[in-house]
């Protein structure tokens, strides 16, 4: 048996612009998706998706047919049918990359997470970088045939540490960050009970008039790299809210701070798309519970989350 890991991702600073070469700053999560592998000769992939209680929340068996997988699931559920689609597109897209893995063989495959699925952390992401380890296959390449998205997340997965990540013209650039702040035990992160759909809010971002894209990408690079050098939690929640205002501007939506939690004493942060999956916030004890009495309970330490 071959076992496969992948980190899950917060992107602290650069959503929606890193698509647009944006400076950004990811942090690999600890919390994870790992892939097991067996192989045998049954031409068939027999396939389990486990949550992060260990409970079977997918499972297919998939007959190999020339670069098709034919599902052999009964199950009609919506959700599962959806997940087997998107399964088979990434399968089919694995293939291309390297036909002679699938030739005459078959595979028993169980997927195991750390995180709930709902909150964003990277649910396929982690698993297109398992299922490129496994097949010896370009990560990127395979997310840009099937999801899309400018990879960064592929980047974190790979990633033990704080990375920038960016686009250029020759390609991916993904360096290790000396991002550790010595005031971490002030900030957390908050689910705020709504899964966002990653493709909708970047289609969302592509329909805004873009008027100065070059600007508002060389402003949030500055902020970045100012972000990983500060030491300082007040220079950073000013960093963080210049980001905030920034991208409310570019995406024509309020800040979430603004519109969810005015009274709010501390900053917020958005991560990812805007309206869902998680936030930052800064604070202590008292700031936490102020999200608890508001009935957010799926609160982490920055400590307890970031690797």
């Amino acid at each position: 048996m071959q076992e496969f890991r992948s980190n899950g991702k917060i992107l602290l600073t650069g959503e929606y612009a890193v698509l647009d070469g944006a400076k950004s700053l990811a942090l690999p999560t600890k919390k994870g998706q790992s892939l097991e592998v067996s192989e045998n000769q049954s031409n068939f992939i027999s396939w389990k998706s486990l949550d992060e209680n260990r409970n079977t929340w997918f499972e297919s068996d998939f007959r190999i047919e020339n670069g098709d997988f034919i599902p052999l699931s009964k199950n009609q559920e919506s959700l599962h049918k959806e997940t087997a689609r998107r399964l088979i597109e990434i399968l089919q897209e694995a293939y291309q990359a390297n036909p002679e893995a699938f030739s005459g063989k078959g595979y028993k495959i169980l997927t195991k997470q750390d995180f709930n699925r709902k909150w964003g952390l990277g649910t396929s992401s982690t698993l297109i970088n398992n299922i490129a380890q496994w097949l010896n296959i370009d990560a990127y390449k395979l997310l840009e045939r099937t999801f899309g998205g400018s990879g960064y997340d592929i980047a974190a997965a790979q990633s033990e540490l704080p990375i920038t990540y960016q686009l250029t013209p020759n390609g991916p650039a993904s360096f290790t960050a000396d991002f550790d702040p010595p005031f971490k035990d002030q900030l957390f992160f908050v689910y705020l009970n709504r899964k966002q759909n990653s493709r909708e809010a970047i289609a969302h971002y592509r329909n805004q008039p873009k008027n100065d894209i070059r600007g508002l990408v060389e402003k949030l690079s500055g902020i970045t790299e100012q972000i990983i050098r500060t030491e300082s939690l007040e220079q950073f929640k000013l960093l963080l809210k210049a980001h905030e205002t920034l991208i409310s501007k570019a995406i024509n939506l309020p800040r979430i701070q603004t519109e969810l939690f005015p009274e709010f004493t501390g900053l917020i942060k958005s991560l990812g798309g805007w309206g869902g999956d998680f936030i930052l916030a800064t604070g202590r004890e008292p700031e936490r519970k102020y999200f608890r009495k508001q009935g957010y309970d799926t609160i982490f330490e920055y400590s307890e989350l970031i690797k």
